[in-house]
């Protein structure tokens, strides 16, 4: 691919990602210059698989979508990949740092949950979930920042995933309840009392409360597992988990006395965002 074909490819990511995922955006600028581009194709990615059932009137539509990102990683879409500017950049990113593929089919398997307002069953599905679809992109990105070579970061990786998926779910349920997708794992509802219809029809009270801090529970805990693997993470993978800056903050915001789940937005202003990915502790 001609290489003014590939800078293209890789500022079009940078700006996808800078519009559409803004924490991992800033929290990339932290990283060294000459692996910011590749972090972006790889976040690019991310950020297309989970907004396809934006993009969808019918579930069916979405599979279609996903196959050809499955048909681009395998391989059997090559015309096509070098039509798409996320999928070259991220086909070059592939190559230039011998990332394994699989772990990017497997986000895009997991992602079909998204096109369907089936119930998460558990904990432990919901981690799983989350493991596939943000795990992997911290242990994927690490490989990028060690030059290609996998620093052996995957069970940091691992609780990293699942603390910053747990925290971007429990800020986007304004959105998904709207939608009639629930998240919060079952088994933690039926604790609780709280059933499905509860919190599509937007339904709150004491255990949908309890339901969601018991989620900010777990989100914790694998973010303390984080900082107990923290010193083997090595100095060259250590920007990968940079984003982890924001986790505490948002579930801090999600604790005060005014918030509604159905509708208070959780974010944080500009300077605060940069602020704590500039410190950089998780």
């Amino acid at each position: 691919m001609a290489e003014d074909n590939l800078t293209f490819a890789y500022a079009h990511c940078e700006a996808l990602v800078k519009e559409g995922d803004p924490d991992r955006y800033w929290a990339t600028l932290f990283s060294p210059a000459d692996k910011r581009r590749h972090l972006f194709a790889l976040y690019a990615f991310s950020f297309e698989i989970a907004r396809v059932r934006d993009s969808i009137t019918e579930a069916l539509v979405g599979e279609m979508r996903l196959q050809w990102w499955r048909d681009a990683l395998q391989g059997e879409a090559r015309g096509e990949v070098r039509a798409n500017p996320v999928a070259a950049a991220l086909d070059d990113t592939i190559v230039t740092f011998r990332l394994p593929r699989q772990p990017l089919v497997d986000l895009i398997e997991a992602r079909v949950f998204d096109l369907y307002e089936d119930p998460m069953p558990s904990l432990n599905d919901l981690e799983g979930y989350c493991g596939e679809t943000s795990s992997s992109l911290f242990r994927l990105a690490s490989i990028i920042l060690a030059g290609g070579t996998d620093p052996g970061q995957a069970d940091a990786a691992g609780h990293a995933g699942v603390a910053y998926a747990i925290t971007g779910l429990l800020r986007a349920f304004p959105w998904h309840s709207r939608r009639q997708q629930v998240y919060v794992p079952s088994d933690i509802l039926n604790r609780h009392g709280v059933v499905r219809d509860d919190i599509v029809m937007g339904r709150g009270g004491p255990g949908l409360m309890d339901s969601l801090a018991d989620l900010r529970a777990v989100a914790r805990r694998h973010l303390t597992q984080v900082r107990v693997l923290s010193p083997a993470i090595s100095s060259a993978a250590l920007p990968a988990f940079r984003p982890l800056a924001l986790v505490e903050p948002y579930l801090r915001l999600m604790e005060s006395r005014d918030y509604d789940p159905f509708a208070t937005v959780i974010e944080l202003a500009a300077w605060r965002r940069i602020w704590s990915l500039w410190r950089g502790g998780f």
